[in-house]
């Protein structure tokens, strides 16, 4: 892709930027570089990252532990707490009695003599050094006289630089320097306040060639965590329009309004993002692709936003309504497909959607849209009023890979089975299936509609929760075939016994006569939470139970309800020797994870897949829209909830 250089930044002294910049893949935009950084801490003791800081209001992958390790971090305290948290350390720990110089030296009369009285001079140090026997540790005695260091004579070296717009790097071609840029992004914010993408901001100082590559990079994706970043932003795209067609997402994951040291009343005055500034800003970028939106927003969206989404943005491809539930919203979204100008018979790139958890929608939303997802791949309809009529109007021209029906009440389950197991547009293309329910509140499979279902559904699949399901013994037999291309298979509430479990990893032979193969199992995640027969003795029994046995490998991780991860968490406390399984667990979700270390001989497993859509860990419970790494508010629907 050929970079684009913006008419108002002609020159790289002084480049067009704002004072924010973005990254690719859920990045943050930087406030003012002198803003404190916020406090984090992970709700399960679990070591927090070095490298990895928390981001505003977020929760979000650590990919520096094992399997399921998180970064809770707590909303950002105001800007005036954070200053009292910002003592240097020298005013925090009592000064040593003697000190050499280093790199950190402060000045000679910086240093305490052992007491109260500062240094006057370098040869106080020098003598209260000779008191103690020490010294300077450069300095030795030979005959009465000082031994000081003798300096290296400085040779100068002349640097040779090219000139202007020949080196190497700026020769590479346009779409390789894109690539090797895009490197220096970062893709996960710290925090709503501190800054980032420094590396990226030097690029833009640096030549003209790499300034008007870094832009592409800088522009590409746009990520919010506060109203005042936005504004800014607004500000600058508007005073150069040039950069707005940079633009491919539009991030909201992160944003929030908590924690900027203001009252709900402020907030409501402080007019930064609107739906009037939203609108403006969706206006300025007519190569939109990505725009992911969330319930912190849902007061924000009006029916002209609504319109210029559907209708205004030809090349947008994915939006994402994530928690939108209020009823103004609702019955914004309603008058912005049903009055006013007709929506578009087809909506051809628009691939994936995403309302989950709009509880509020009525089903005559998606009877009016779901028909005209013509090439619609993902489609998370979690927690919808949407019908079975609706899920027959999908268009047969489309290829769902992602679908998640989960919690959906007023769909029948007949109609269900039927549609999965019939419909072009997911009999044979379906990767990741979302059917958990509630069993307490309503259950949407019972046990023949589970045996109709498990027998017809494509070895695409690769992510299957069934939890809520009426599953028994009689299913164990139909599950088996499915575990030999499953990664993750989700069985809570499910009537199975250990035995049952057991098959799951017991090699199937397929093909016939001299071609039989042995099929290993391939489950790396498996949700047996609230299965009443794995109780904590039948769990460690590895004689009767193969969970906990290198015979379960390449099985990661178990999602166990609190009745099992509580005693499980004691025991790892008190127990002297490692079972090679550690407890790991965030908001209502706890899971049992197998530590790389007890499988030495084994390839190491980062958890990357393609089809998790940049995230990482297993079980996700919300389809992500976007590629890129989890986090913000998506982060607590996949993996919280």
């Amino acid at each position: 892709m050929a970079s684009v250089t913006p008419a108002p930044a002609p020159a790289p002294a002084k480049p067009a930027i704002p004072r924010f910049t973005t990254a690719p893949t859920g990045d943050i935009p930087i406030a003012s570089r002198d803003s404190s950084p916020s406090s984090c801490d992970t709700p399960d003791g679990s070591r927090s990252s070095s490298r990895r800081r928390p981001s505003f209001g977020s929760i979000k992958e650590d990919t520096d532990g094992i399997a399921q390790s998180f970064v809770d971090s707590h909303q950002c305290d105001s800007p005036k707490d954070s200053s009292k948290a910002d003592v240097p350390a020298r005013d925090m720990q009592p000064s040593p009695d003697f000190c050499c110089p280093c790199g950190g030296f402060l000045g000679w009369k910086q240093i305490r003599l052992g007491g109260k009285s500062l240094s006057r001079s370098y040869s106080d140090l020098r003598n209260l050094g000779n008191k103690q026997g020490r010294g300077w540790a450069w300095e030795t005695n030979d005959a009465g006289r000082e031994l000081r260091p003798t300096k290296a004579p400085e040779v100068e070296v002349k640097q040779v630089l090219p000139p202007p717009g020949t080196s190497p790097l700026e020769k590479v071609p346009p779409e390789v320097l894109d690539q090797i840029i895009s490197h220096l992004a970062l893709d996960v914010p710290p925090n709503g306040y501190t800054p980032r993408n420094v590396d990226l901001v030097s690029c833009l100082l640096t030549s003209r060639t790499l300034h008007a590559a870094t832009l592409s990079v800088l522009y590409r994706n746009m990520t919010f965590p506060h109203s005042i970043i936005f504004s800014k932003a607004l500000n600058h795209i508007s005073q150069y329009p040039a950069l707005g067609t940079l633009v491919r997402r539009l991030d909201f994951s992160h944003f929030t309004s908590v924690g900027l040291g203001r009252t709900k009343q402020m907030n409501a005055e402080i007019q930064n993002l609107t739906s009037k500034t939203l609108l403006k800003c969706l206006d300025l970028l007519p190569n939109l692709k990505e725009c992911l939106l969330q319930e912190h927003l849902e007061g924000d969206i009006s029916v002209d936003i609504v319109r210029k989404l559907f209708m205004g943005l030809p090349n947008l491809r994915a939006v994402d309504f994530c928690g939108c539930s209020t009823q103004s919203f609702s019955n914004f979204f309603k008058e912005a497909l049903t009055a006013g100008p007709v929506l578009p018979m087809s909506l051809p790139n628009l691939k994936c959607v995403s309302l989950h958890e709009c509880s509020t929608l009525p089903a005559g939303i998606f009877d009016l849209l779901l028909p005209r997802l013509i090439n619609v791949t993902h489609l998370d309809l979690t927690h919808t009023q949407v019908n079975h009529s609706a899920l027959f109007a999908i268009p047969e021209t489309a290829r769902i890979t992602h679908l998640s029906l989960s919690r959906c009440m007023r769909l029948d389950s007949s109609a269900v089975v039927e549609f999965l197991t019939t419909h072009p547009a997911v009999n044979e293309s379906l990767v990741y299936l979302n059917l958990l329910t509630d069993p307490t509140r309503f259950r949407l499979l019972e046990e023949e509609d589970v045996t109709a279902l498990l027998p017809k559904l494509p070895d695409t699949l690769r992510s299957l929760n069934l939890g809520g399901a009426k599953v028994t013994s009689e299913h164990a037999s139909l599950l088996m075939p499915l575990t030999k291309h499953l990664e993750e298979l989700g069985l809570s509430s499910a009537d199975l016994s250990v035995k049952d479990v057991n098959t799951f990893f017991k090699p199937q032979e397929q093909g016939s006569g001299a071609l039989k193969t042995h099929a290993p199992s391939t489950l790396c995640y498996l949700d047996l939470a609230k299965v009443p027969q794995l109780t904590l003795g039948a769990i460690f029994n590895t004689g009767t139970c193969a969970l906990l046995t290198e015979e379960s490998y390449p099985l990661q991780v178990i999602e166990f309800s609190d009745k099992i991860i509580t005693p499980l968490r004691e025991r790892s406390k008190t127990q002297r020797v490692s079972v090679g399984w550690t407890v790991r667990d965030l908001g209502r979700r706890g899971w049992y994870v197998r530590d790389p270390a007890s499988m030495p001989n084994q390839p190491a497993d980062d958890g990357f897949r393609s089809w998790k859509v940049g995230a990482r860990w297993w079980g996700m419970r919300k389809i992500p829209m976007a590629v890129g790494d989890v986090g913000g508010i998506y982060g607590h629907y996949m993996f919280k909830k």
